[in-house]
């Protein structure tokens, strides 16, 4: 999934007509649907232009309905960046500090007077991510959990390291932050995301609570979809995955997010920055960055049972490119023809 976005934003940057950015689009991604290495919903947009927003394959493959535009996704670890968001609103609001100590939300957790909101944000905290744990994932994940059940599961083991001197993914650590979120605003967290976020920005199809939604566009997602074999995958209970993974979207949703991004309507640009820069492994807070072309990249992928999504933004050209794919198939990341056929492309056009 990451080489597509990187791929395609690079495709962006040539000078090509939206008419021919768009035909090449659909033509690439529907060859891949087309090997069953893409399956899903794919939006691509450009200086405030949506060039391509379209679905691929099915959104229910046993009864043989198609995806959509508006097919419904879970998005898995996407949901990280609208956490950072919220912390990051809540220190503009003066209501908290990426400086803050751990303990000071919760007293006598080990350690809590090392750890920061800012290494919880930026993965440095050295928390025991506790989607590691093979027996709590293999039984656990599709029934309702609680805060105490899953702090326990990390809490009290070791820290990987000591806070801010390395990186570790940790979804104990985003976590963490929805818990911090709900002891500052006094609210769930999914209400507080609500409020800052989708309602504001009118995103309408998105949500939380992914087992009980209602919804004729909900994508079935799929540890295996090709010719041969079709094997649903169970749904992540969302008090399992919370905010480290529970969101659930559609790609018209998240380019109205690319959109607040870029005119900053949810953050000031001191704030947004802060988000975007490094702290370590070319890791911020909730998003990864990196460059196309010499242009900075932000970026964030999930994986949720039966799904695989990344959104990947170049803030600078207005460029945002969404894929959202109700599949694990992890083929998707192995893709390698596209740069060959890209150049050829472009180099035949050229000529003409």
């Amino acid at each position: 999934m990451k080489k597509i976005l990187i791929l395609v934003a690079a495709f962006f940057i040539v000078h090509l007509s939206f008419a021919q950015e768009t035909a090449k689009l659909d033509e690439l991604i529907s060859a891949y649907a087309k090997m069953y290495k893409f399956n899903g919903a794919a939006l691509v947009a450009k200086n405030g232009v949506i060039l391509l927003n379209k679905g691929y394959g099915y959104r229910n493959a046993a009864d043989k309905i198609a995806n959509t535009e508006q097919t419904v996704f879970q998005l898995g670890s996407i949901t990280k960046q609208f956490t950072s968001a919220i912390i990051l609103k809540l220190q503009q609001e003066k209501k908290l500090s990426v400086s803050d100590k751990l303990s000071k939300y919760f007293p006598g957790y080990p350690k809590g007077d090392s750890i920061t909101i800012e290494h919880l944000l930026s993965h440095t905290s050295g928390i025991f991510n506790y989607t590691n744990d093979e027996k709590f994932m293999e039984n656990e994940i599709t029934k309702p959990s609680s805060r105490e059940k899953i702090m326990a599961l990390f809490k009290d083991k070791p820290l990987d390291f000591s806070p801010g001197t390395a990186w570790n993914y940790s979804n104990s650590g985003y976590s963490l932050l929805g818990y911090i979120i709900e002891d500052v605003t006094k609210m769930p967290y999914e209400k507080v995301v609500r409020k800052y976020i989708f309602t504001p920005l009118q995103m309408t199809h998105s949500g939380f609570d992914f087992t009980h939604l209602k919804n004729k566009e909900k994508a079935t997602g799929y540890f295996k979809l090709d010719d041969k074999e079709i094997v649903p995958a169970p749904i992540v209970d969302s008090t399992i995955a919370f905010s480290a993974g529970a969101i659930y979207s559609t790609t018209g949703d998240l380019y109205l997010w690319h959109k607040a991004l870029q005119q900053n309507k949810i953050l000031l640009k001191e704030q947004q920055e802060k988000a975007y820069t490094p702290v370590k492994n070319k890791y911020g807070y909730g998003w990864s960055i990196d460059s196309v072309e010499g242009k900075r990249r932000v970026s964030h992928g999930g994986g949720i049972h039966g799904f695989v999504t990344n959104i990947s933004r170049v803030p600078e050209d207005d460029i945002c490119i969404v894929l959202l794919s109700n599949t694990s198939n992890p083929a998707i990341s192995e893709i390698t023809f596209m740069p060959f056929f890209m150049e050829k492309s472009m180099h035949c056009q050229k000529k003409e």
